[in-house]
């Protein structure tokens, strides 16, 4: 079930390791872009989490230019 946690809840954020793997880009380069990001990033004392619909937005945004 992609897309959902392991409570059967959708998903609604993502860590900064699952945005790195989804662009396939290494975990520094998934940080700096949090740090500027284009999409909205909270941060919970040390841990960053990424605002899932925002990030799919951009990432269509982004497909969409490149087509």
């Amino acid at each position: 079930m992609a897309g959902f946690n392991n409570l059967g809840q959708e998903k609604r954020i993502y860590s900064v390791n699952e945005i790195s793997n989804i662009l396939n880009i290494s975990k520094g380069a998934a940080y700096d872009l949090c740090r500027d990001a284009p999409f909205k990033v909270v941060k919970i004392g040390r841990c960053i989490r990424i605002s899932k619909n925002s990030f799919d937005s951009w990432l269509d945004k982004t497909k969409n230019k490149e087509n």
